[in-house]
């Protein structure tokens, strides 16, 4: 076993957006759990918002702070995509690739076995070559995901890069099985420009990507294989080196400090007073703010649906942001009693794990998608950004959840069609599948022996890898 051998140094280096962090600390913690060192790699504000360690793992787990690079368009403390307008998130791209001298810096002198690296890096490869440290290119993101993005471009193979938003909206041609995992038009459109095609300024996720995962000697993925086999087999076809599902990383619970600890006070007593399983509970994580109309389509839609409602609602991206939304008017005088809609910050896992919540409306960022499944709750998915597309055709396809309807090109939904979705997942009859796939599926996704092996399975194999290493 793993634990038996010499220990390992590994250091891992995520992007600069707590969707990221979280996961890359949650793996970090399973491995560090096993006895091996862990170097956790970012800038230092994001260090300081992480979560409080474990005490047991602090001797293990090292967080090394690298200063933020100057970077002229962007704002003052702006370290995070929490602290960005969508526009500016590619400054903080930028800024992370001016880090690479200081992480070769970092590398030269610590020498650790291995790097576990992010999309947004892709130039870790090259310069931890100069120190024969092998690289793992942790993807957040689920084997769907990286399956439809396809092999790199002209590496062993024919493939054309895709020119138009209209060819991410079906499945591509290496995919051998039918599905509907595609974006819809909508989705990819929002992202096309930033995602696709970059700028002047600034190199394109995709390209990113593809050379990340191009230069990597293996790939982790955030997934398991009994839950989507056939799009883990594509990625050991598509790209013929080493893939290894790392289990779903549950989120574990925190010590919070005592301001946190009157928060979750107040919402529990309101919690309390509601009726067990009725509660929806609307969040759309750190990133994903709602436009203006979707904003009062979703307000109405909350109230026409007469159900209790939690409501985390980020009404700004960052302090530059200037672009205010504002909830109907009178909407708060309506459902006073009936929803509370908090605009600072609440602790989702254990809003979540409460009985009074019966479902949850999220964007579908697979961390949410996971801590729902953590707890039994039902899913109502209205997506936004990124990768949240993808991993909303993937739940719908295995029933695990169901998507507000809306129009494919322009993204337009009605608050009639969000009532009806929050009333059929989690009080009508017909929804009763999505009820009771969320409690079949946490056997697979929550199972700490069969994550335990996940991890396992990766350490044995960096055992071998270092043993080989010449």
């Amino acid at each position: 076993m793993a634990e038996n051998s010499k220990k390992l140094h590994i250091a891992v280096f995520p992007w600069l957006a707590f969707g990221h962090m979280i996961p890359y600390l949650e793996l970090s913690k399973l491995i560090a759990q096993k006895g091996h060192k862990i170097s956790f790699i970012s800038t230092p504000r994001n260090i300081d918002r992480l979560p409080k360690l474990p005490s047991n793992l602090v001797p293990f787990l090292n967080f090394v702070k690298l200063p933020m690079p100057f970077v002229e368009k962007l704002p003052k403390n702006a370290e995070a995509t929490i602290d960005v307008t969508y526009e500016q998130v590619k400054y903080l791209k930028i800024a992370q690739d001016k880090l690479e001298e200081p992480l070769s810096k970092f590398l030269e002198d610590s020498t650790p076995d291995f790097i576990f690296f992010d999309f947004s890096s892709y130039w870790i490869p090259t310069i931890a070559k100069k120190f024969n440290i092998p690289t793992g290119f942790f993807s957040i993101y689920i084997a769907a995901f990286l399956g439809f993005a396809g092999p790199v471009p002209g590496l062993n193979n024919d493939y054309v890069i895709r020119n138009t938003p209209e060819e991410y909206t079906v499945p591509p041609k290496w995919v051998p099985f039918e599905t509907t995992v595609a974006w819809k038009l909508f989705e990819v459109s929002r992202i096309f420009d930033a995602t696709m095609i970059g700028d002047e300024e600034n190199m394109s996720d995709t390209t990113r990507f593809y050379k990340s995962i191009g230069t990597c000697d293996f790939l982790l993925v955030r997934s398991c294989s009994e839950f989507e086999p056939e799009w883990l087999k594509v990625l050991q076809d598509i790209h013929r080196k080493p893939v290894f599902p790392v289990g779903q990383l549950p989120t574990t619970s925190y010590e919070d400090d005592a301001t946190k600890s009157d928060t979750w006070r107040e919402i529990k007593a309101w919690l309390d007073k509601q009726e067990k399983g009725k509660v929806v509970y609307v969040a759309f994580g750190s990133e994903a703010k709602p436009s203006q109309n979707e904003l009062t389509e979703i307000s109405l839609g909350l109230e026409l649906s007469g159900l209790p409602f939690f409501w985390i609602l980020r009404t700004k991206r960052g302090d530059s942001d200037d672009e205010m939304i504002q909830l109907p008017e009178g909407f708060e005088d309506r459902t006073k009693g009936k929803g509370v809609v908090c605009t600072s910050w609440a602790p989702q896992l254990k809003i979540l794990s409460h009985d009074s919540v019966g479902g949850f409306l999220t964007h579908s960022g697979w961390s949410s998608v996971v801590e729902a499944i953590q707890f039994e709750k039902p899913l109502v998915l209205l997506t936004f950004l990124a990768d949240q597309g993808i991993n909303a055709r993937l739940l719908e396809e295995k029933k695990m959840a169901h998507s507000v309807p809306r129009d494919d090109r322009d993204g337009s939904f009605t608050c009639d069609s969000v009532a009806e979705s929050l009333r059929l997942v989690l009080v009508e009859k017909e929804g009763e599948i999505y009820r009771e796939k969320v409690k079949e599926v946490k056997k697979l996704f929550c199972d700490k022996e069969r994550q335990d092996i996940y991890v396992e399975n990766l350490l044995n194999y960096l055992q071998n890898h270092r043993k080989n290493k010449i």
